[in-house]
């Protein structure tokens, strides 16, 4: 007797021998159409307007900015550069009023004195020519030049060492964004690099400075956090013995946090592979 023996009350003879498994093969093309399509996703869905009044000029204007949770952080590069899944939300960490040019970093945007708004008012404001805050998205051309214009109003308004370094780093970050996406046998990868180190020269002399003078935590960050990073800048400016000092406080502090310490101990065998290699020349 089979299984579907029975179902004839039913009326439903034609199942009496039915083949419950379907031992065919799919094609591939079937199995092509059944697979989920990769979602694509673009730039603008992670972007929105977001609105500022200007320090400055008193200016109501309108930047684009990340929206929260819409992108996903992957990996850091060694000196904790943050890459994410489909978009660089380091490009959009300048606020840049289109009128008077007044740019800062986000975290540092209004916080400003009579004189600082004099001054930049003076300085940049009066001979701005203007700048497009409406695009769709801004590419690494328009977040290099508006990182530039903070580091300018930064040094027009005799901001602290810590903000004016951690503006430089944060243009050195940008700068390496665009060099990744370059061909490194196009002429822009090598000056591209070039500008990157010269950021990352000026970033390092000034957070050897705001580290002697100013409370942490400075640029946001505590202190084993940002000698840190500094040590990794001394290893690219060869640094040695000041990457291998630095970077010994971070290893040996109580209060370095477990996933620092392991990156400071990658770092450190890093550095001693270059010394080993740098003397072998």
């Amino acid at each position: 007797m089979g299984l579907f023996s029975g179902m004839e009350k039913f009326g439903l003879e034609e199942f009496k021998d039915a083949q419950i498994i379907d031992k065919s093969q799919p094609s591939k093309a079937d199995i092509e159409k059944l697979a989920p399509k990769p979602v694509e996703r673009d730039e603008t869905d992670a972007l929105f307007d977001k609105h500022y009044t200007c320090p400055v000029c008193d200016l109501r204007f309108s930047t684009r900015s990340i929206r929260a949770g819409r992108v996903k952080l992957v990996e850091k590069d060694l000196d904790l550069r943050p890459i994410y899944d489909f978009v660089d939300p380091l490009k959009y960490d300048v606020i840049t009023c289109d009128k008077c040019g007044y740019s800062s970093l986000t975290r540092y945007f209004g916080k400003l004195s009579t004189k600082q708004m004099k001054t930049i008012k003076e300085s940049v404001g009066t001979n701005f020519r203007g700048l497009e805050n409406n695009k769709p998205i801004y590419t690494y051309d328009d977040a290099i030049e508006r990182h530039k214009l903070a580091l300018i109003c930064s040094i027009v308004k005799n901001a602290k060492n810590g903000e004016k370094a951690y503006t430089c780093l944060k243009l050195a970050w940008v700068i390496r964004g665009k060099r990744n996406g370059i061909d490194s046998k196009d002429p822009a990868f090598k000056e591209l690099y070039v500008e990157e180190m010269e950021c990352i020269k000026n970033a390092y002399e000034g957070f050897l400075l705001a580290i002697s003078n100013e409370p942490f935590p400075i640029a946001g960050m505590d202190e084993n956090t940002l000698k840190y990073i500094m040590s990794d800048m001394a290893r690219k400016l060869k640094k040695y013995d000041e990457a291998a000092k630095l970077l010994g406080s971070v290893i040996t502090s109580r209060t370095t946090n477990d996933r620092l310490k392991e990156e400071a101990l990658k770092l450190k065998e890093i550095i001693k592979d270059e010394l080993k290699k740098s003397s072998t020349k």
